[in-house]
């Protein structure tokens, strides 16, 4: 289980915290798993980091989209877009 939830059937659910969670996961266990095939520590560290910075930036602008999307009220819902 990931934890408790909002039973507040208003709140919309914090996908963009469940995506970052998985991602720190991800950080976690790609590296022991490259590590019990047989890739070097250093190799598995740096992937890591990789992982790390790349999951750090994700997490940056998916909160900014949030914000503005906020900020603007949601979607867009009465313009029409092109779809050409």
């Amino acid at each position: 289980m990931s934890g408790p939830r909002s039973t507040d059937p208003h709140r919309a659910p914090d996908t963009t915290g469940d995506v970052i969670r998985w991602a720190a996961f991800s950080c976690v266990l790609v590296p022991v798993v490259l590590v019990w095939y047989g890739t070097s520590l250093a190799g598995a560290a740096g992937t890591a980091f990789g992982l790390a910075a790349v999951t750090a930036v994700c997490r940056v602008l998916l909160r900014r989209s949030e914000r503005c999307a906020a900020q603007r009220g949601g979607r867009h819902t009465k313009e029409e877009t092109p779809v050409d």
